[in-house]
C-alpha cells in the first residue's frame, strides 16, 4: 500500500478510532468530571492522531519521530486518566478495558513506526 497521506496510515486510523471511543466514554463521567477530568482525557486521546499526523506532514525525519514521541506521551496520559476513572469508580473496568488494549496497540504501532524511521 502507498501512504499518500496520514490517513493511509493504519496507525492514525486506529489513534483516531480510540479518540473517538474516549469521546464518548468520557461524556458519560458524572457532570461535575466533564469538564475537568473529562476535559483532560479528550485532549490527551486528540493528541495522538493529531501528533501521528502533525509528524507526517514535517520535512524531517527528526521531527516526525519528535511527534511520535509526543503521541506515545499523550497515550501514557491518556492511560493514567483511565486508572483515574477507574479508582474514583466513575466507569468499571469491564468497560475501560477496551480502551486501554487500544491505547496499548497504538503504543505498540507507534514505536514499530518510529523504529523503521530510525533506520
Amino acid at each position: 500500500m502507498i501512504i499518500r497521506s496520514y490517513r493511509d496510515l493504519e496507525v492514525w486510523q486506529r489513534a483516531l478510532d480510540l479518540a473517538i471511543r474516549t469521546h464518548r466514554m468520557s461524556a458519560r463521567l458524572p457532570r461535575f468530571e466533564r469538564f475537568e477530568l473529562g476535559s483532560q482525557l479528550r485532549r490527551a486521546a486528540t493528541s495522538v492522531p493529531a501528533n501521528i499526523a502533525e509528524g507526517h506532514g514535517r520535512f524531517y525525519r527528526g521531527d516526525y519521530l519528535h511527534h511520535l514521541s509526543n503521541a506515545r506521551g499523550s497515550l501514557m496520559e491518556l492511560e493514567t486518566h483511565l486508572y483515574i476513572v477507574e479508582r474514583l469508580d466513575y466507569i468499571g473496568t469491564t468497560e475501560l478495558t477496551p480502551l486501554r488494549d487500544r491505547s496499548d496497540h497504538v503504543s505498540r504501532m507507534i514505536s514499530r513506526l518510529a523504529m523503521r524511521l530510525r533506520r
